[in-house]
């Protein structure tokens, strides 16, 4: 079957890595792509957002399935776009519609979804710009840190916290009155900070029939010892020491199954992937957010650790059969590392050329930011590609991606040494 892969980062390699090596595919598209997927597939010149020139690309090349990479496309409503036309409803879109995307496009719906289920997260309270001002009695009413959120879309940097109550209420008045995230800011969720460990959980769903994916732990902050501004992830490890088998049945039973027959309770079509972002407070799950698609760099780490077949997930999605696939898994450690550009996440320079010695190792590099010009590949992003290595534990993942980043060279090139740190001492103690 043809395939069309939508997106351009980290992720959307790693997804056409894994479905190029389907025995059921014919041919894999990938819009826009990057230098990396240029590779293994035929790049489009596609926008993601344009919905019509998507759809036609797809007519015209027979495509079965688009799988969709980012959000932006599912929370504007690009599954519905298909499903509503009587000429694309046969080609099955990877990813929910744009009721099941507001998990992710909208806290305040996230949050109230699951208070209406019953799956545990931290207190809440909503705010707009009309009750601003009712704000500080919530925030006295907490302990600090006080964790404040934009309701919508606000590319990774719309939740801050902050110790200094005077900062949360300004804040606040940032977003909701001088609109700072714009729109994604039109409604605030303070919620109740939760003192533990993160890790990230996936699901692929078909709205009824689940299968639960690898686990992971990114790394989103810039600097060693998890310091300095949030970025989009600069390395990711799975599995995750601190998910036990009792951890893992308490984050089944009280937040996937709660989840999905929750999808079906509010009669929303959910088909694709689910993100919960979890935290491990005193043994049990809470959960901090939802994202619609997989996560970045984590989609790094846990395709390479899925043996089975991902393109035969998508067509059990298509074709109802999803409970019938087999999920097998690597039992190895993945560790991915990001080479980012420098100055990265602020302003950055693009157009670094890349090199890479032809030394034989055994990582997986998968191109984040970049592109080609000609017959060289050149920077293109904050995030310019992710080192994936698999190994018997985390140290000997990390030891061959970072002998790997040593072979990769690009004006700039920053990386944190220290991924996994804190996993380090979680197995030291267990």
């Amino acid at each position: 079957m043809n395939v069309l892969i939508l997106g351009s980062g980290g992720r959307e390699h790693a997804i056409a890595w894994k479905v190029a090596q389907s025995s059921i595919l014919t041919k894999l598209y990938v819009a826009p792509g990057n230098a990396g997927t240029a590779a293994i597939a035929e790049n489009v010149a596609l926008d993601v957002m344009d919905f019509k020139a998507v759809a036609q690309f797809a007519l015209d090349n027979d495509i079965k399935i688009v799988v969709v990479g980012p959000e932006a496309p599912l929370v504007e409503g690009i599954a519905d776009y298909f499903e509503s036309d009587d000429s694309l409803s046969h080609i099955c879109v990877i990813g929910p519609n744009k009721v099941g995307a507001q998990l992710e496009g909208s806290k305040e719906f996230a949050k109230e979804f699951m208070r209406r289920h019953q799956i545990p997260t931290a207190r809440y309270k909503s705010f707009t710009r009309e009750n601003a001002k009712d704000a500080r009695a919530f925030l006295e009413g907490m302990k600090a840190p006080y964790v404040i959120k934009a309701d919508g879309l606000a590319a990774g940097k719309g939740v801050i916290i902050t110790e200094d109550i005077e900062e949360a209420v300004t804040t606040v008045n940032n977003m909701l009155v001088d609109k700072v995230f714009g729109d994604a800011g039109s409604t605030v969720v303070i919620e109740e900070f939760l003192k533990g460990i993160e890790v990230s959980m996936f699901v692929i769903t078909d709205g009824r029939s689940y299968k639960i994916l690898p686990e992971a732990k990114d790394y989103k902050r810039i600097g060693e010892g998890d310091t300095g501004p949030n970025t989009g992830g600069m390395g990711a490890i799975s599995p995750v020491p601190f998910v036990n088998p009792e951890f893992m049945e308490k984050v089944k039973n009280h937040v996937i199954i709660p989840t999905i027959k929750g999808l079906n309770a509010d009669d929303i079509s959910y088909k694709g992937f689910i993100f919960f972002g979890l935290m491990k407070v005193q043994g049990d799950p809470y959960v901090i957010e939802y994202n619609c698609r997989l996560g970045d760099p984590e989609t790094e780490v846990i395709l390479p650790r899925i043996k089975s077949d991902l393109l035969h997930f998508f067509e059990g999605i298509a074709t109802d059969t999803l409970s019938e696939c087999d999920l097998e898994i690597d039992d190895r450690t993945a560790t991915t590392v990001i080479l980012a550009s420098g100055g990265y996440p602020a302003s950055y320079e693009k157009g670094k050329a890349i090199t890479m010695s032809n030394e034989k190792n055994k990582s997986i590099v998968y191109h984040a930011g970049t592109k080609l010009d000609g017959d060289k590949v050149l920077t293109n992003g904050g995030r310019v590609m992710a080192v994936t290595s698999m190994g018997a534990d985390m140290e000997e993942a990390l030891e061959k991606s970072y002998a790997t980043i040593d072979a990769v060279q690009f004006d700039g090139k920053y990386f944190r040494k220290d991924i996994g740190f804190d996993l380090r001492k979680v197995q030291t103690t267990k």
